[in-house]
């Protein structure tokens, strides 16, 4: 992975030192909470309902062990001894001390980590598909031009007070594992008709108030002229962006009131002043972002060892977990494994100290030191040979880590809600936990198949209930907390966004309405069918039906 030199280094020390300093004048009061404020949102420090919360950047998703201990000793030992990994794969803290923060950040640096640009109107945390660099249907690694986006976008001063945040993401694989439709700017490595390898820019997707599927703008760039495209699309956008309204500041907002062929038309012009100049990315260049993610010494004989086939027909358990959470890799013999954080009476996303310290073991023995986070809110060991397998899963069982429901309905995404976030309007964690528990017979979410259900507790989307192929959506009725259900959405290759099914629900009646859905499927589904094909088969009609029957 990515090595900080010593200019980086510096620079993130030098931050730690000033957030210190002006942590200090505001413990003091020589700072209002007024003027604190932006200086903590630069380093990434939100108030929320209760507490501060400290959210640091994972850049794609990529953790070393080194890495994740020191957030299980941060977790430890300023916090309440869990994490909770995000939708972006960063990885959040919901109760610092406002004067411990410093202090983290130091921890932080010291394994070359910040909380710069996870908040601000700049350019947040690239993320990137977590099976990055191993999956079976990857045309190229995607982490060194990640990479390349991160360092371009870090501190960039033209871009650090855009008309809002603004947020980007990468796959190098056929199948879209980073939602990049949903993204301001989407980059897909791609083919053209000679084999070159090349990028698909997908411009001006997003969720939130006002959800729109990205579109793009550009089917095929060349690899040295990442760089030029994307400055000139945000060069527009933070030109002529919307600086009035924050709920009309989105590049999507732009990007539809001016049609997709004036914006690239607009993209195109600026980009000619300076495509063939000093922001052409040279091969050498890309090479030597490529060497910090090296091919792993993998075994050449891996593949020769089947012993986990003995161990699946003797034991269930790990049977299960073999077919749920362990997908295929790129090298004969190797395995990705994913690691469930929706644990039955656990939030979703969140992870212990004593978990992380655990993973970090388990990385360094048996998958080349490295961890990645999904924006599933999960975790991936991306590298696990055949004859290590039940080993691994051996270890996680104790750890509570090796739940088999990956990609199952209880495999949930879910924003903190009103347990956490000022700007909830209805609970997320209960309404999750509450599933999770109606939903604990695997036969049962093995039956039901591929089923993504995704929870917002506001508008604001973060729990990506707009492209669940279950959206549910929290909202304050008079007080009182409803939600409101919206079906057919999907944040993959075959990208849309879910439909309203009906009038809001009680919060007491939610669970028997997800029950309802459920049995409406099971009896209309064809065989082979997962809930999301038999919803667009269908329509919504026989869904609503059973939701709203009366006398239910």
């Amino acid at each position: 992975m990515y090595q900080y030199n010593e200019l980086d280094q510096q620079i993130v020390d030098e931050r730690v030192r000033q957030f210190r300093d002006q942590v200090q004048r505001r413990l003091t009061g020589k700072l209002s909470e007024d003027e604190f404020r932006p200086l903590r949102l630069m380093n990434g420090l939100y108030m929320q309902r209760h507490a501060y919360m400290l959210r640091v950047a994972v850049p794609y998703g990529l953790l070393s062990s080194q890495q994740l201990r020191k957030l299980g000793y941060i977790a430890e030992r300023y916090d309440r001894g869990f994490g909770h990994f995000t939708t972006r794969q960063n990885i959040q803290y919901n109760w610092p001390e406002l004067e411990d923060v410093p202090d983290i950040l130091a921890e932080l640096a010291s394994v070359e980590m910040h909380a710069i640009q996870t908040s601000g109107n700049c350019i947040r945390n690239i993320t990137a598909d977590p099976l990055a660099g191993v999956a079976a249907d990857e045309i190229e690694d995607p982490r060194p031009y990640c990479e390349l986006l991160r360092q371009y976008s870090t501190f960039h001063p033209e871009f650090s007070y855009l008309p809002r945040k603004f947020k980007i993401a990468v796959t190098g694989a056929t199948q879209d594992r980073a939602a990049v439709a949903f993204h301001d700017i989407g980059v897909r490595m791609v083919k053209n008709e000679e084999g070159e390898v090349g990028y698909q820019v997908i411009v001006g997707g997003g969720l939130g108030r006002t959800p729109v599927i990205g579109e793009v703008i550009r089917p095929f760039l060349e690899k040295p002229h990442l760089l030029s495209y994307v400055e000139a699309i945000m060069r527009v956008y933070n030109l002529y962006g919307n600086r009035d309204n924050k709920y009309k500041a989105r590049i999507k907002i732009l990007v539809r009131e001016l049609g997709i062929e004036e914006f690239r038309r607009q993209v195109e012009e600026e980009w000619e002043h300076f495509r063939e100049g000093a922001m052409m990315v040279p091969e050498e260049e890309i090479a030597r972002l490529q060497s910090f993610f090296p091919s792993p010494d993998y075994a050449s004989d891996a593949a020769d060892d089947r012993s986990f086939e003995a161990h699946a027909a003797e034991n269930k358990k790990f049977a299960r977990w073999l077919k749920n959470n362990v997908s295929a890799h790129k090298v004969p013999g190797y395995n990705v494994v994913s690691i469930s954080l929706k644990i039955p009476g656990t939030p979703p996303g969140d992870i212990t100290d004593q978990q992380m310290y655990a993973l970090a073991d388990l990385a360094d023995q048996y998958s080349f030191g490295m961890i990645s986070a999904t924006h599933e809110q999960n975790l991936v060991l991306q590298d696990i040979k055949n004859a290590d397998l039940f080993a691994v899963w051996q270890a996680l069982e104790p750890l509570k880590l090796a739940w088999p429901n990956i990609g199952t309905l209880t495999d949930q995404i879910c924003c903190p809600g009103l347990d956490y976030c000022s700007l909830a309007n209805a609970s997320s964690i209960p309404i999750a936990e509450s599933i999770a528990q109606r939903f604990d017979d695997l036969d049962y979410l093995y039956d039901l198949g591929e089923l993504k259900l995704k929870m917002s507790g506001c508008i604001n989307a973060c729990g990506h209930h707009h492209v669940g192929h279950i959206g549910i959506l929290g909202i304050d009725k008079r007080g009182q907390e409803f939600y409101q259900i919206m079906l057919g959405g999907s944040a993959m290759d075959d990208a849309s966004l879910g439909q309203w099914l009906g009038p809001a629900i009680a919060r007491d009646e939610i669970l028997g309405a997800v029950e309802r859905l459920l049995e409406a499927y099971l009896v209309h589904r064809e065989e082979g069918e997962r809930f999301l094909e038999t919803y667009r088969r269908l329509g919504p009609e026989p869904f609503k039906e059973k939701v709203y029957a009366q006398n239910h």
